[in-house]
């Protein structure tokens, strides 16, 4: 498999701090830490041990061994979860780190339990104290303290509801008659694990317990989450940040094809210093999503690339470019970041296009089957539409969708022919004056224009009918003074096109016989055979990220962005809520 993996010689990981090693050793100590808490509860000669400390050495009542042991447990988990937000120096993180660690200390050398743990805990609470200068990362500016403390008071309530429902509905089944304030008591000690003043049956007391422990380490952990959790604000482009970008756009929009997908609305945007370059991102299960090239002169673009990267320290965020050209890529990877290829971006020369020839021929026998079965094709400007069809064009094209999902980030606007897009150009194919296809082409500076969407009627039977509405199209662009046009974009391309040469190698075959699998369900190679229909020039686009570690992370968020996976929707809105 050629990734395509890059990375100038001899430039420093610039957008990483110096300390970047004390950070990194610090985040494996905790992780180290916690498994040793967690490890010390789990394993029979541990259990064994502490409950000898607890109850023997302490004299503490047996009871008090389980709420130790939980004690200890939970301490563990939530340094384990802590490790990931001190990797990206998130000071909240560090706080709660120095208390853990401080905890697991005193539970481990209090208790003369696991002193090789407790001397580990302690060491690295001391460390965590004297690096503190270098956990600064904000706190998350949407879902903060406040939130995890709501969150965690929620389940505990709920739990000892729940446990005090289950004791008053059952008095048949408890030994003498408590009252309301015992079952209460009783509820509440449930979750630390200890037997409180009720004595119900076995089965009872077992369920009680295990409700109390779930409900009390649930509150624990999901709190620990939204205390810890990435930040990731709504992304939103106000009225001021559009009005600058579209100046950028009016200067260099022809730079780069996917430069007005900079207007996308669920974008946030920083600007360089002089105002003269911009860098549109996301954020996403806490990396920093920018798409495409810096926008503006190319002078300006390491001014706001440090803006953008200086963002992403101050919040924690991992940073990474989708779709970014190799031209971008060049100056991006002077900051310290990796590329892969992604695949290629079809470009169309307008003036060398023609439906005649050989290579030519699939393409025009669609077109002349669909104008024999009565549809036309029709190509305007946005600002040319009436509002009723511009209403009614966006209506069928959300219906034509077919996902719960609007798919694209780096390379689609996300809205249709609207009033602030004079420039869109857009192609309807028609029979008998029903709309059966459309498609929107956005700005590429004054004589180019760029795919956006591709929607059809997918109830009609008729094939071809993207190719009609595109060869169509084509032909138009130069009464339309537009000389070069961007079609789809190609992903893994250039594997695909190397697995299927006469004397391809295994690996190359493998992996191209993978993205053949992949296809089934994200058209991997059909829309690189649907866009080698019209004869472009392939342009190679890449994804950047910090380092190999990080890609998980960064596909994740690039392929949620996209509108292809990630994070299930279902989860994050119950998370929300």
């Amino acid at each position: 498999m050629d990734t395509g993996a890059v990375r100038e010689v001899g430039e420093s990981r610039r957008w990483l701090p110096s300390d970047e090693s004390t950070v990194r050793l610090l985040t494996w100590s905790a992780r180290l830490v916690g498994l040793l808490a967690v490890m010390s509860v789990v394993l029979p000669a541990g259990r064994r041990h502490l409950r000898d400390a607890v109850s023997g050495w302490l004299d503490l009542p047996t009871e008090a061994t389980v709420a130790a042991g939980v004690a200890v447990l939970a301490s563990g988990v939530m340094l384990i979860m802590l490790a990931t937000a001190l990797r990206r120096r998130k000071r909240r993180a560090w706080q709660v780190a120095v208390v853990v660690t401080g905890l697991i200390a005193v539970a481990h050398l209090g208790w003369r339990h696991g002193i090789g743990s407790g001397l580990t805990a302690l060491i690295l609470c001391g460390a965590l104290v004297l690096t503190r200068k270098h956990f600064r990362a904000k706190a998350d500016p949407v879902h903060g303290k406040w939130r995890a403390l709501r969150v965690a008071i929620q389940l505990l309530v709920a739990g000892v509801v729940a446990n005090s429902v289950l004791l008053l509905t059952a008095p048949a089944r408890l030994s003498g008659h408590p009252g309301v304030g015992d079952s209460l008591l009783h509820s509440v000690l449930a979750l630390v694990g200890i037997t409180g003043p009720v004595q119900p049956t076995l089965w009872l007391d077992d369920l009680t317990a295990a409700i109390g422990l779930v409900f009390g380490i649930g509150a624990l952990l999901l709190g620990g989450y939204y205390l810890l959790r990435s930040a990731e604000p709504k992304p939103s482009l106000d009225a001021e940040a559009e009005a600058r970008l579209r100046e950028l756009l009016v200067k260099h929009g022809a730079d780069d094809s996917l430069g007005y997908f900079a207007l996308r609305r669920d974008k946030s945007v920083v600007f360089s210093a002089s105002g003269k370059a911009a860098v549109g991102f996301r954020v996403l299960a806490g990396v920093a999503l920018a798409s495409g090239d810096p926008l503006g002169d190319i002078e300006a673009w390491p001014g706001a690339i440090e803006v953008f990267l200086t963002e992403c320290r101050d919040h924690g965020w991992v940073p990474a470019v989708i779709g970014c050209s190799e031209r971008g890529a060049t100056v991006w990877l002077r900051y310290g970041l990796d590329a892969i290829e992604l695949g290629d971006e079809a470009i169309v020369d307008v003036p060398t296009f023609s439906l005649d020839g050989r290579a030519m021929r699939g393409v025009r026998q669609a077109v002349a089957k669909l104008h024999r079965a009565g549809y036309s094709v029709r190509v305007r400007r946005s600002v040319d539409l009436p509002d009723d069809e511009r209403e009614s064009l966006a209506t069928l094209a959300e219906h034509w969708r077919g996902t719960e999902t609007e798919r694209g980030f780096s390379m689609a606007l996300s809205r249709l022919a609207g009033p602030d897009d004079p420039d869109c150009v857009v192609v309807t194919a028609e029979r008998e004056g029903e709309v059966s296809g459309l498609l929107q082409f956005v700005p590429w500076g004054p004589e180019g224009l760029s795919l956006d969407l591709m929607r059809r009627d997918r109830a009609i039977g008729d094939n071809g009918l993207n190719e009609l509405m595109i060869a169509e199209f084509l032909t138009t662009c130069r009464s339309l003074g537009v000389d070069r046009v961007s079609l789809n974009f190609a992903a893994f391309r250039a594997a695909l096109e190397r697995g299927a040469r006469i004397g391809a190698g295994p690996i190359a075959r493998l992996w191209a016989r993978a993205l053949r699998l992949g296809s089934r369900w994200w058209q991997i190679e059909t829309l690189y055979r649907f866009n080698a229909k019209f004869g472009p020039s392939w342009n190679p686009r890449f994804l950047l990220f910090p380092a190999v570690r990080d890609l998980p992370r960064v596909a994740l968020a690039a392929m949620e962005a996209e509108g292809f996976g990630g994070r299930p929707p279902a989860l994050l809105r119950a998370l929300r809520r």
